[in-house]
């Protein structure tokens, strides 16, 4: 069983979003929360998360990239209870009961997402408003396929 977990190369993320992801969180693509934005609510750090951040499952910040890796069922069976609590606290779902056959098609899409890839895929996100609402889309990353110029602006110290 495979999900995917926060990764940085840098500390851009720290500067982009709202709230950054820690290295290493699980996550998910985390698309509803922006299901009842508009056009008006895409700017500046907002911009970004929609654009394309990933929702971290312990801080929910934001991260640019994620890996896939492996995981064992009692960690997604507490990944999911946390997501269904976030639920509540945040959305005003009524129970956890109530808001865990949604955090369980959440921990699914990100599950099916990952399954294909090998592990240390890196896996980006693109979304975009649409009239049917948001639109995501993947990119994978392939480890041996990488390059840090991918991901990393290059300088010299010297200038």
């Amino acid at each position: 069983m495979k999900l995917a977990r926060t990764i940085h190369f840098d500390e851009s993320d720290r500067n982009v979003f709202h709230y950054a992801a820690r290295t290493g969180e699980w996550a998910i693509s985390g698309g509803f929360e922006f299901s009842d934005w508009s056009e008006a609510d895409l700017k500046g750090k907002n911009r970004q998360a929609f654009n394309n951040g990933w929702l971290g499952l312990d801080t929910f910040g934001r991260a640019t990239f994620v890996a896939v890796t492996q995981i064992e069922q009692t960690e997604l069976d507490g990944l999911t209870k946390r997501l269904a609590q976030h639920f509540v606290d945040m959305y005003g779902a009524p129970s956890i009961d109530a808001a865990m056959p949604i955090a369980q098609q959440e921990m699914e899409h990100a599950q099916d997402l990952c399954d294909d890839h090998e592990p240390n895929t890196l896996i980006a996100i693109t979304r975009e408003l649409t009239p049917a609402g948001v639109n995501e889309q993947f990119r994978t990353i392939k480890t041996e396929d990488a390059d840090l110029a991918q991901f990393a602006i290059h300088g010299s110290l010297d200038e």
